[in-house]
């Protein structure tokens, strides 16, 4: 069967030849993956991606290792990793603490986070983890720290509008992370990135916050601003968003003659197909799989599908091997 790559995947492969280091290699491999068409034909080059992205990345995670400890390295843990950057005191400490059950210190003077620290949010039946960071500032970047951003699945930057200085905060981190090529803006149109981001107006419940957004959204035209606050405001809608930027699926397994599954679901990248899914069930089922049945986004319930056939979020799959 013809492969029938899009020019948009050709697009990627020529970032991929022409990029100079293991973290560039694997976003254009990443990219290729993503937007490869999803079909037979493609399976075996499918498989050959993969396996490449996990060579460079088992190779990074062996650089690491040789060089010592990293106290800046977070062990990635539910079903995505979103890391928080902002100046000092703009309330990452606080967020991190409202969204999960991580206990954070939260102190009115600056650096009072050194390290690293985690919490586990609750989003629907599953988790993901936030990871806290020390303060971003253009003289003071901590050995290891941009690393923790880029190997995140996703970043909210934290900008706290209830102060003047807003748009000093804004400006120097996105200065930071795209001179470290963590983001980047091409365009007024259209935001391309190695890491998918959310800007943050925090501490939105303070008199002054509306009138600093109203500058900020002024000097930065066309940029999406989501207006949080640490005490309650738009947290619920921050989870969805977070959700919906891991760009991720659940899909739940269920045993013929079997309820499925609904405690565990299994954690999908979008666009993964019913081989993916019995890739992560077992390492050897994807040279078994037959075909699958699925409820949810086939057509009728108990539909027998394809081995190539894309999931949706909430897709409960029976194996057929």
């Amino acid at each position: 069967m013809p492969a029938n790559l899009t020019p948009q995947y050709y697009d990627a492969e020529d970032k991929y030849r022409r990029a100079s280091t293991p973290e560039a290699r694997i976003n254009a491999l990443e990219e290729m993956l993503k937007v490869i068409p999803k079909h037979k034909g493609t399976e075996k080059l499918q498989g050959d991606i993969k396996k490449r992205i996990a060579r460079f990345k088992e190779e990074g995670k062996k650089k690491k290792s040789a060089k010592g400890y990293d106290p800046f390295g977070v062990e990635k843990q539910g079903a995505g990793q979103v890391v928080l950057a902002g100046y000092p005191n703009t309330g990452k400490s606080s967020l991190v603490g409202a969204l999960s059950r991580a206990k954070v210190k939260v102190a009115e003077y600056p650096f009072t986070t050194a390290l690293p620290m985690t919490g586990m949010m609750p989003y629907k039946d599953t988790f993901i983890q936030l990871v806290d960071t020390p303060p971003l500032m253009t003289d003071n970047i901590p050995s290891g720290l941009i690393g923790t951003f880029k190997e995140a699945d996703a970043l909210l930057i934290m900008v706290d509008v209830s102060t003047a200085d807003c748009l000093e905060q804004l400006d120097g981190v996105v200065k930071i992370l795209r001179e470290r090529e963590v983001i980047d803006f091409y365009n007024e149109e259209e935001i391309l990135t190695p890491t998918p981001f959310l800007l943050l107006a925090n501490k939105i419940d303070n008199p002054e916050a509306e009138e600093n957004l109203e500058v900020l959204k002024d000097l930065w035209p066309g940029v999406e601003f989501l207006k949080i606050s640490s005490e309650g405001f738009g947290l619920e809608e921050l989870k969805d968003r977070i959700y919906k930027m891991l760009d991720i699926i659940r899909v739940y397994g269920k045993a013929a003659d079997r309820e499925a599954d609904r405690d565990r679901p299994f954690i999908l990248k979008r666009g993964n197909t019913v081989l993916d899914f019995a890739g992560q069930v077992h390492k050897d089922f994807p040279n078994k799989l037959k075909s699958a049945l699925v409820w949810g986004s086939s057509k009728f319930d108990g539909q027998a599908v394809a081995r190539d056939y894309v999931l949706e979020d909430g897709d409960i799959v029976e194996l057929q091997l």
